[in-house]
């Protein structure tokens, strides 16, 4: 059975996707060790990979990055939050799934390795108990389970919960650090990086139910917000205030050394 990698350095990257046959399904999941939906989908991962049998050539080959650690290669990739998942075939990126919906990376990763439907019931059963387990209010394999509108709410306010948590320090905001979008994500990167603040950050522009739905969430109409320990610090504006009453504001959460600062990925 085919098992999961993981990958620690740009060198051991190259090497491995230039060892990679071009046939062969490139299965790479991005993770973040704080994040806790990466826990649920490394396990339905683990289980998937050994459902496929180690061939020669290989079909497949499954690696596992931290998206913080070899951070070129999550913006090679535009990986915005973890978990995230690219699928790739003879350097081309077949699909991506951002977030933690097992079934969705599973029906993904089936059908781009043309997986035979006569792969084994027992290990598709296997797989699904894993999925259904890791993901919340989603059916079995290819079902659509219709959720009246409160359902959907409850559904997407318990993963926006989550989001706001993924790091103590959080930033949603248009664009990436690297690349921000607007002028007010920019300057709120900046100011974190001054402060040496190691945060996580999720792009909006990358997922609407979240640009939308964090807003009546949080009950805070516009962008970039910054939430600290789970709680809506607030807007550009808000944090300035923050640190013009508190010069140690940040200082909680501050990485900074020999005066660099360095700037997480979520």
């Amino acid at each position: 059975m085919s098992t999961i990698k993981d990958i620690t350095s740009i060198e051991a990257w190259n090497d491995h996707v230039s060892s990679v046959p071009a046939s062969t399904l490139l299965i790479v999941s991005f993770h973040a060790p704080w994040a806790a939906p990466c826990a649920q989908m490394a396990t339905v991962l683990k289980t998937l990979a050994s459902e496929y049998p180690v061939t020669e050539p290989l079909s497949t080959s499954w690696v596992s990055i931290d998206a913080e650690e070899l951070s070129e290669i999550s913006e090679t990739y535009n990986v915005t939050a973890v978990p995230f998942l690219v699928l790739a075939r003879n350097g081309q990126v077949l699909e991506t799934v951002s977030g933690s919906s097992a079934v969705k990376v599973r029906n993904a990763i089936e059908t781009h390795a043309n997986k035979s439907a006569q792969s084994g019931t027992e290990a598709s059963e296997k797989t699904r108990a894993a999925a259904n387990g890791a993901a919340t209010a989603e059916g079995q394999a290819g079902d659509v389970v219709p959720q009246d509108p409160e359902m959907q709410k409850e559904e997407l306010f318990r993963r926006l919960g989550d989001l706001v948590k993924a790091a103590p320090v959080m930033l949603f905001m248009k664009g990436t650090p690297s690349e921000p979008k607007c002028g007010f994500s920019r300057q709120l990167v900046a100011l974190l990086r001054e402060n040496g603040v190691k945060y996580g950050f999720f792009n909006i522009l990358a997922d609407d139910e979240v640009r939308q739905g964090l807003k009546e969430f949080a009950d805070w109409p516009t962008y970039p917000q910054l939430w600290v320990d789970g709680e809506l610090v607030g807007g550009l504006d808000i944090v300035k205030e923050e640190l013009a009453n508190d010069a140690d504001f940040f200082k909680p959460y501050s990485v900074k050394t020999n005066g660099d600062a360095s700037a997480g990925q979520s």
